[in-house]
């Protein structure tokens, strides 16, 4: 079976490392399954997509749907990112993390009324609005607190990203944004509105983007319309081109943030305004890997399955759409490399981490690696049949820190009571 292997994890005397730690050392502590995170992934990546722009001003925000744990969204506000957050829960977690609110943008297809005025109450940098309903409940909301809302519009620019359908969000059949064709007339509609101000133009068209056309063609569109807007004197300060880029989780070829800023700055440049981003995916998918151990193998009808004890309820991407991950043994056996399905405990046919995987030969108790695990991994994680929610443990050179410990069954029912006047 191939390896997956990096400057960040990689195999020391047959054993998986992250960082100088020991992956067994780890799952000595705190058992399995677990989240495990590099530090050092996180800021290199971080660096590299800052200094790919250093010729522009432009603003980075990670997108904690990728990735909310408190140190992880501190560790990317330290290194001077701003944070995206899509929800209130999205929201307190940068609060509680430390993230000053003008770095914060409070974003989301179906912001309620007092997610936008939790936003305009700690002044977050700007909100962003997805359709004419939404602008006129802002400025309402903004009005009642005798206060002007800094509004960015997400337009739609109907451009096809390929990627996954469930990912994809700039086409005219997804829900998200504005049609383009109509995004004049609702910036000109909204600038008349008296506790809006306009700062900002935004799209953001989906996920696992692994081709550079789409990008190109979307800022295209959307820099036209800035052009157009600035013609007729509503003049933006922000021009946001969301998140997207791809990353390898199995033998994609993805573009590098140095190839999306030679491709896009001859088109950003002219804006003369600050471009900001909204990278979730690439900052994380590839700093973090999910642990497990085989509990049981099996042969069905001359079909081999490894039953671990991680499943969809700690990483539901491989049940929801598909999605590949790579998994590889924690201490390497020099066995035999079979065909087998990794699949969890959970009680659903659809409970599976990877079908028809070439893998090493394993045995009850042996721990596996799922790679590519450090975003859309525990921010989707289930309590589906009454289980907890994994660990997450972030290693800093030779050292790791448990910053969420495995949830309690004292958790699960912490909200729930027996109503004896039903009995």
């Amino acid at each position: 079976m191939k390896l997956f292997n990096s400057d960040y994890f990689t195999y020391k005397d047959n054993q998986l490392y992250c960082e100088d730690v020991n992956l067994k050392s780890i799952t000595d502590k705190v058992g399995t399954p677990v989240y495990i995170y590099s530090k050092i992934f996180f800021e290199d990546r971080y660096k590299k997509f800052n200094s790919a722009f250093a010729e522009i001003d432009h603003t980075i925000f990670f997108a904690v749907k990728s990735n909310f744990n408190l140190n992880v969204i501190k560790i990317f506000s330290d290194l001077g990112s701003g944070i995206d957050v899509n929800s209130e829960g999205e929201l307190l977690r940068a609060l509680e993390a430390g993230v000053s609110t003008d770095k914060i943008i409070l974003t989301g297809v179906g912001k309620t009324k007092h997610e936008i005025k939790l936003g305009l109450e700690n002044k977050v940098k700007f909100i962003k609005t997805e359709s004419v309903e939404e602008i006129y409940l802002i400025n309402k909301i903004a009005e009642e607190l005798n206060v002007v809302a800094p509004l960015a519009i997400r337009i739609n620019p109907d451009v096809d990203p390929k990627t996954h359908p469930y990912i994809s969000t700039g086409l005219a059949e997804n829900k998200f944004g504005i049609d383009s064709s109509k995004a004049v007339n609702v910036f000109t509609e909204a600038s008349k509105l008296n506790n809006l101000k306009l700062v900002g133009i935004d799209m953001h068209i989906g996920s696992q983007i692994t081709e550079l056309s789409p990008f190109v063609e979307a800022v295209t569109k959307l820099a036209n319309i800035f052009i157009e807007l600035k013609s007729k004197d509503i003049n933006l300060t922000h021009f946001d081109i969301g998140g997207g880029m791809g990353v390898v989780y199995n033998e994609e070829s993805p573009f590098t943030p140095d190839k999306l800023a030679q491709a896009l700055l001859p088109i950003l440049k002219p804006l003369n305004c600050n471009v900001s981003f909204e990278p979730g995916r690439y900052l994380t998918a590839n700093g973090g890997v999910l642990l497990t151990e085989v509990l049981y193998t099996k042969m069905n009808h001359d079909k081999n399955f490894m039953i671990v004890d991680a499943s969809m309820t700690d990483l539901l991407r491989p049940s929801l759409y598909g999605a590949y991950h790579h998994i590889q043994p924690v201490m390497l056996n020099n066995g035999e490399d079979i065909v087998a399905d990794v699949v969890g405990p959970v009680c659903e046919s659809g409970d599976f981490l990877a079908k028809g995987r070439e893998i090493s030969k394993c045995e009850a108790g042996n721990k596996l690696a799922v790679m590519s695990a450090g975003a859309y991994g525990m921010v989707m994680a289930l309590n589906y049949n009454g289980r907890r929610r994994p660990p997450e443990v972030i290693v800093d050179k030779d050292k790791f820190y448990i910053a969420r410990s495995r949830e309690t069954y004292e958790h699960l029912l912490y909200d729930e009571k027996i109503i004896h006047e039903l009995f």
